[in-house]
């Protein structure tokens, strides 16, 4: 997600590892306290605010009189907020983040796939004028701004479906960043003022973010292009838009054209040495403490921080400025280096060699849907879907089955569970 102060993940993201709710109408007082059957916890924590008198709309008065002193018009405001009503489901999203959260073989497994770099090569093809139209004015280079699309919104097929207006909102008047989350609301409404997207198609994101590369919007009133010329900036319906605005953004980040993300590296033995992505430190530096590249050849030149996701026993890597600039798309390590071995991959570069040090890899999408798969096959509910998202009824059987195959019931989609359901 383009957001330089929040460590939101896209809804994609987060339907990797949880529910993804379908399309949500704004929600009244009454189908959120009908709701409450299926998660009390929330309901406890969110509708006495709903309930106090006024609250939601108290709140709701004072961003109108916040968005008009920032220059958004009455009648923008008005009609984008008549009949709003809050959706304590974003607020349960905001506490559950799987970068930060899962561990990182099963976090790369799904998202650096076999599946997302067959289909990033096709798009690459497809939209290869963009993309070098995007070098062109950004010094991005085409592999790296299609591996943020095909994390972001795995190449516009996932947008998010929460009404963005409505989820901002919401975390306006609820949550721990209030603030930030407001000023996103009213960067929001300047959007709709501006005429750049239609308001039937404002959607996204729990946290707010939109299209195909996911920006959020103050983002997008701060770095948006219009790379196919049309007069818009529009980041929902056209890919070149979004693919240039991606460039803009990560050439904004500190990108640095020609050079290279990092790559990974092989430590000697029993390696104690400092690491940490903002350690950077020259080459000769790395080289003199025994680091080569994967394949033995030498460093290079620059200077480059020591990646280590997993520890001293897991795959390591040499980071440069530009894994930083991607970094910044999202703050998390792990999403970044997401991007960065996927747009390896895109080159036509080999994927990790350094096992994780794990027994029990994560799966990629197409085992996770084999895996649900068989889980119906033995008589689960998982609501006939097989879509590879492991949501809280894929969890709820795994755990169940887990338990009967004498394995720890965690509800974990991972290589242990598929080789036992294949086995039976």
């Amino acid at each position: 997600m383009a957001c330089e102060s929040v460590s939101s993940f896209h809804e994609w993201g987060n339907a990797l590892f949880s529910n993804r709710p379908a399309m949500r109408l704004p929600m009244t007082q009454a189908s959120a306290a009908r709701g409450c059957a299926a998660g009390l916890a929330l309901c406890l924590t969110f509708l006495p605010a709903m309930a106090a008198a006024g609250g939601f709309e108290d709140c709701l008065a004072g961003l109108r009189g916040a968005a008009g002193a920032a220059g958004v018009d009455a009648a923008t405001f008005d009609k984008a907020t008549r009949g709003l009503q809050p959706n304590p489901e974003v607020l349960e999203f905001a506490k559950s983040q799987p970068e930060f959260k899962t561990p990182i073989w099963d976090y790369l497994a799904s998202l650096v796939d076999e599946e997302r770099v067959s289909d990033g090569r096709a798009m690459m093809a497809r939209w290869g004028q963009a993309l070098a139209s995007a070098q062109s004015h950004y010094g991005v280079d085409p592999a790296t701004i299609t591996a943020v699309w095909g994390v972001e919104s795995d190449y516009g097929r996932a947008f998010g479906t929460r009404p963005i207006v409505q989820s901002l909102a919401t975390l306006s008047c609820g949550g721990t960043r209030q603030a930030y989350f407001r000023s996103e609301f009213i960067a929001g409404l300047k959007i709709l003022q501006h005429g750049d997207i239609d308001p039937s198609q404002f959607n996204g994101s729990w946290a707010g973010a939109f299209g195909h590369t996911q920006f959020m919007p103050s983002t997008f009133l701060r770095i948006a292009v219009d790379l196919d010329g049309d007069g818009r900036k529009d980041l929902i319906n056209s890919v070149p838009d979004a693919l240039g605005s991606t460039a803009a953004y990560l050439r904004k980040g500190g990108w640095t054209p020609g050079a290279e993300w990092g790559f990974e590296v092989r430590l000697p033995e029993h390696y104690s040495g400092p690491s940490g992505r903002t350690r950077k430190e020259p080459m000769a530096a790395w080289a003199a403490r025994g680091l080569t590249r994967i394949d033995g050849s030498g460093l290079g030149g620059g200077s480059a921080g020591l990646l280590l996701p997993a520890g001293a026993n897991g795959p390591a890597f040499l980071v440069t400025r530009n894994f930083d600039a991607i970094y910044s798309y999202n703050a998390a390590e792990s999403y970044a280096l997401a991007i960065a071995l996927l747009s390896d991959r895109l080159r036509g570069r080999q994927g990790l060699v350094t096992a994780w040090p794990t027994n029990d890899l994560g799966l990629s999408r197409a085992d996770r849907r084999e895996l649900q798969t068989l889980l119906m096959r033995r008589g689960y509910d998982l609501d006939g879907k097989a879509d590879g998202v492991i949501g809280t009824k894929s969890k709820q059987a795994i755990a169940d089955f887990q338990a009967k195959a004498g394995l720890a019931p965690n509800g974990r989609a991972s290589a242990s569970v598929l080789a036992a359901l294949r086995g039976r």
